[in-house]
């Protein structure tokens, strides 16, 4: 395969027209394609402003910013899958600390990135923020 052909086969839910979110992320998919320049060190950024997952006790929704950053090395991570992954939070119960490392793992296993950072900032419940940071 030329630098310029295209192997994007294993993308399922980008062509797919995937509109049923994923109730938890222990059943969604992250997906990933080729890295056109393994021998490049970059960082992609993603940002998730409008971040929701339920608190485990009250079942409250809590809100926040997930940030990801990663250097790729052999596959990046696919866009339309980690949104559908992100929004599987939404009606899953787990506290702040574990859902930004959940992310990280998630990630690290399905891309095997050659640095990693995962930044959960959580608005304010009772007069507290909570930032939380894991990396590779």
């Amino acid at each position: 395969m030329t630098k310029d052909q295209h192997n994007y086969e294993n993308l399922s839910l980008l062509k797919g027209g995937e509109k049923d979110y994923p109730d938890s992320p222990d059943v969604a998919t992250l997906e990933a394609f080729p890295n056109r320049h393994p021998d490049r060190e970059y960082w992609v950024t993603f940002n998730c402003p409008e971040f929701t997952a339920l608190c485990p006790i009250t079942k409250q929704p809590d809100f926040g910013h997930i940030t990801i950053e990663y250097v790729p090395d052999k596959m990046c991570l696919e866009s339309k899958s980690l949104k559908l992954y992100l929004f599987s939070f939404r009606s899953h119960g787990t506290f702040h600390e574990e859902v930004v490392n959940k992310i990280l793992d998630d990630m690290v296993g399905a891309i095997k990135p050659k640095k990693a950072r995962v930044t959960g900032e959580f608005n304010p419940r009772g007069g507290i923020t909570i930032k939380v940071v894991a990396e590779l």
